[in-house]
């Protein structure tokens, strides 16, 4: 059960830099905020500073290469993706250790497989309103992107 927890986990983290690689510099600049609100590389910090935020919390020996990203600073892809790798191998850790232990997630009363529900499903969530944005932006997506992201199977 452990070892296909750790793959779901995967192949969640693998959809989201399957998401960064495919999307151009300009696509990640992409919003349909007209009040700031934030762009499509601006969310994938946010779930980034989530992910490292919980990693700080609740596995803070393996959250040493997991630091926030600024939102204020300029969008850099290659950052961004560099910040998704040390965050999932971290996440990843964090399950074996947690396993290892029952279940148990400091500050997540709910244990472990509900903590990595909630990270998935945020990631998720993100996932698709980054392409929605794109879609009302009229950003033609890749066929890789669209049908790469609900391909769990291979």
């Amino acid at each position: 059960m452990k070892d296909q927890l750790i793959k779901a986990w995967q192949i969640n983290h693998e959809k989201n830099l399957l998401l960064i690689d495919e999307l151009t510099d300009e696509a990640l600049q992409k919003t349909v905020s007209t009040r700031g609100g934030r762009t499509i590389y601006l969310q994938l910090v946010h779930v980034h500073n989530l992910r490292a935020g919980w990693a700080e919390i609740a596995a803070k020996e393996f959250a040493k290469d997991c630091a926030q990203l600024n939102k204020e600073a300029a969008a850099n892809k290659a950052s961004l993706r560099k910040a998704f790798e040390q965050n999932g191998k971290a996440i990843e850790k964090l399950i074996d250790k947690s396993w290892e232990e029952g279940g148990k997630v400091k500050s997540f009363k709910n244990g472990l497989i509900p903590f990595i529900s909630y990270l998935i499903a945020h990631d998720a969530h993100h996932r698709g309103h980054a392409l929605l944005t794109l879609k009302q932006c009229g950003v033609k997506l890749p066929d890789s992107l669209k049908w790469g992201l609900c391909e769990w199977t291979k």
